[in-house]
Formats: C-alpha cells, structure tokens, sequence
C-alpha cells in the first residue's frame, strides 16, 4: 500500500503519553481505556540534514535578557466584580485564557453572564458563545437578572472555527464560551467532549487570544468525581483554573483559584447566590459564622479555624460526628477538608492523645462549601473531633490555627498576626496557635493561647470530660490524665 501522509497514534488522556498502538492500560501511568486514537501528519526529514535545517529556520528568533523585559498591567481588564478581580490577582490579563469549572447547577452560567454584563459597561463589546443553551434561554436568564444585554453579542454555535471568525470582526474586549466541552473542530475526528476535540479547540481558542490580546474565559463540565471533564492537558493550556463551588442546600459560593500564572493561587472570593444572581460577600468570615448565633447553647462537635487562603484571612467553621461503628470497619468521611489529611489527625489522635478513635465512624464537614486546604486546619479539625466524641464543647469564644505534626507536637503555621486580628475583629477572645508564635508577645498584647503539643490543645480547649472516659498515660498524657 502507498505511503499515506498521516499516520495513526494512540494518546493517554492522562498522562498524554503517546502510543503505536491501542493498549487496554497505559505503560506509563497505568490509566485503563484512556487512549484515544488521533490522527496527524508524518514528520518529512530535513532534505540537508538535521542540524543545518533546523538552525536556519530558528535563526531569526533571538533571546532576550529576562531583567529587560517590560511588563505592561495597564491594560488589565478588571471585570467591575471584585471578588471576581481578587481571585485573579487584580484582574483578566490581556490575552489570558481561563478555565471556569464546576457542578451543574453551581452558577458558572449565571456568573459568567453577570461578567459580560460588566465588562460591557465599563469597556466594550462581549462575545458570548453559548453551545449547550439556546438563545432564548440565555434571554430568560438575563431578563432574570437584570442585565440587558446591550453590546453582548450571542453566539449559538459549537464551530470553534466559525468562533474565531467572529472574534477576528467584533474585536471584542472579552470572549465568554460557555462551554468548552460543546465546542468542535469539522476538520478533527471525534464528537463534541472528546480528548481530541477539547484538546483541538483549547489550543485554536488559546492560540488566537495570545495572537489578539483578546482574553478568553472557557466554561468547563466536571465529572462525578469534582475532576475537569477532558483530557488533562487542557488545565496546562490555560493560564488560570477557577473552580465555583458551594453547597446545594445553602446560598454561598466559593470561587477557588487552583492555578493562576499571574497571581497567588488558592485565592478564594466568596458570592451569594439569590433572585438576582450571584452577589459578593464583602466580609466572608462574618457570612460564614452567622448560624453560630442562632444557637442557645454552644454544640459540641464544632471548632473555630484561622485560616490563610491566598492573600486573605477567613475564620471558618470546622464540624465534626463521631458515633460508634457498630462492629464494622470504621467510617471516614471528609467534606472541605483532604481525607489523607483528616485520617492522619484521627490516628494522632488515637496514638498521642489516647482517645478511643479506631471503633468510630468519624465525619468532618467544613460550614459554607468552603474547601480547606492548608496544614493549619489540622488542629481545629483534631478539635472538633475529640469535642464529638467527648460530647462536650469546644469554648465558643476560640479560634485555632496549627499543623500537627506524626508525634503530637504542633508547627507553626504563617501569618499568625493576621489570623488572630481577624478572630479578634469577629469577637474571639482567644485565639490557640502553636507555642513558637508566641515569643516575644504576652497575651495581654492579644497574643492568643499558646500550646506545645495536641494533647495540651485538647486539654486547654476541652477542660471537662465525660464521666468514665480515660486516656493513655503515655509519654503525652490526654485530659483528665
């Protein structure tokens, strides 16, 4: 048979590890049935060589020193929606490309539309690509929320080609393509949300916003697990990953930067979302303690946390349920915080403080939707849970902040000045932190609570104890040991 131009490969969605041949398991990540079969055209030789080829055709591009390189933040486009701005670092770069991603139902369209209605008012048109919704439903939407739609130009197409024709006559100030997962390529085998389409489309979508200056904002699904639908390459191509979420029985949501190559990551701004749309939290960590005053009494099984996300302090409430597993194996469950991190705080627990853990079912829950992801959490996580299974209440007037470490002492964490002003402008009287904080301080300068090690925490924020219940005499001796 005659030699064709193209030739067929197999790629991991993964990994992106190019195969030969179709394989029921990558050889390198070990991902089953991830490769997906993709055609592209065979490389030609150099007709002179390798090395005079390829240095004639890269001779023109010269390197330039890094410190002589200017950076331009004037023209910045800020959304008009502050904590939008905030988890960008101040604002959408010209000619960055950014990934919305979250649950269905979360918001991405609602808030996406509340930013074109923005940008439309302080700097120019908007191009909003709507492939899953149909004109008429994204009218309704607006209508809803009270934009009108001037200079919002809708686009109801899945041709990614035919996109960037428009994009090439509007000039837009904004591109909005709600979602990326619809968009496809005619000239690329594979249907709509495949690897190689997402793939193929990011890359034109990516590619003529870094040609135009033109910024991108790229909707993404999620699958069942939170992970971005698609293949993997698609979080490197773009040059900032937001994920909305929230919980779906309550009105907050949490807009997470998990990559960001113009600003600090893990930055969190915070919404409400009501009749009107998505509206900004001004003062998250007030918003997010507001059911604590509801309650007559304080619940045990709950703790205060300082926490650090991004550029911002946010005192945050940490849950937590333990009941006896009845025989079988013992149940861990984590929502807002990572399960590795929670099961490690349990087995110090269970191993430094001597509390009766290991015949529990233990569930931790963080108030708000928010997802904790920083070491600090770990001691009123620890708190929360030794609060449960005493069933006695940590002191409602405390905060606390540390790292614990595999033998029971606790870390420092950063920022501890911040996280106690924050706790005291919310009416904490005390905040616990690790002991290494405090040199220098005395608690009359509102240096909060020092301690040394878990064991010394749970004696400080738990000073009664349940009837019967005893702890180890180990080297780090519990409450009431």
């Amino acid at each position: 048979m005659p030699r064709t131009d193209t030739k067929t490969v197999y790629i991991c969605a993964e990994c992106q590890t190019r195969h030969p041949r179709w394989e029921g398991r990558c050889s390198r990540c070990g991902a089953w049935n991830a490769l997906n079969e993709t055609s592209e055209p065979r490389k030609k030789p150099p007709a002179n060589g390798i090395g005079s080829s390829a240095l004639d055709a890269f001779s023109a591009i010269e390197p330039i020193e890094l410190s002589r390189v200017e950076v331009n933040t004037s023209n910045w486009l800020q959304t008009g929606i502050d904590e939008f701005d905030r988890v960008l670092g101040g604002g959408v770069v010209a000619g960055s490309v950014l990934l919305l991603s979250g649950e269905p139902g979360v918001g991405k369209s609602t808030l996406l539309l509340q930013i074109a209605a923005s940008v439309t008012a302080s700097r120019g048109a908007v191009l909003y690509i709507s492939g899953e919704e149909s004109p008429e439903q994204v009218r309704m939407r607006a209508v809803r929320l009270g934009v009108t739609g001037d200079r919002i130009f809708l686009m109801n197409t899945d041709d990614v080609d035919a996109v960037i024709a428009r994009i090439d006559e509007i000039r837009p100030s904004l591109v909005v393509v709600d979602s990326i997962q619809t968009m496809t390529a005619t000239d690329i085998t594979g249907v709509a949300g495949s690897v190689t389409q997402v793939r193929e489309c990011a890359r034109r979508l990516t590619a003529r916003a870094k040609t135009s200056g033109i910024p991108v904002i790229l909707a993404g699904h999620v699958t069942k697990d939170g992970a971005i639908a698609g293949p993997r390459i698609l979080e490197h191509t773009v040059d900032v990953v937001l994920q909305l979420s929230g919980d779906g029985a309550g009105s907050l949501r949490i807009l997470h930067g998990t990559k960001n190559r113009y600003g600090h990551t893990n930055e969190v701004g915070v919404f409400e979302m009501g009749p009107k749309g998505l509206s900004e939290v001004t003062d998250p960590s007030k918003s997010l303690l507001t059911d604590r005053s509801l309650r007559p009494e304080p619940a045990p099984g709950t703790a205060v946390a300082a926490v650090i996300e991004g550029t911002r302090p946010l005192i945050v409430e940490v849950q937590a349920l333990t009941a006896p597993a009845g025989g079988q194996t013992a149940r861990r469950v984590a929502t807002g915080v990572d399960l590795a991190r929670m099961n490690q705080v349990v087995a110090v627990l269970t191993r430094r403080v001597g509390l009766p853990l290991a015949s529990q079912d233990v569930i931790v829950s963080v108030t708000g939707g928010m997802r904790l992801s920083e070491p600090a959490a770990d001691l009123p996580v620890a708190l929360a849970i030794a609060s449960s299974l005493l069933d006695v209440a940590v002191d409602p007037g405390l905060a606390a902040a540390g790292e614990i470490g595999l033998s029971g002492e606790l870390r420092a964490v950063p920022q501890a000045d911040r996280r106690r002003s924050e706790a005291r402008r919310l009416g904490f009287h005390d905040c616990l932190l690790p002991f290494s904080h405090l040199a220098g301080h005395s608690k009359k300068d509102g240096a909060g609570s020092g301690v040394v090690t878990l064991a010394e925490a749970v004696r400080m924020a738990l000073p009664r104890c349940r009837d019967g219940l005893h702890y180890a005499r180990s080297g780090d001796a519990g409450p009431g040991g």
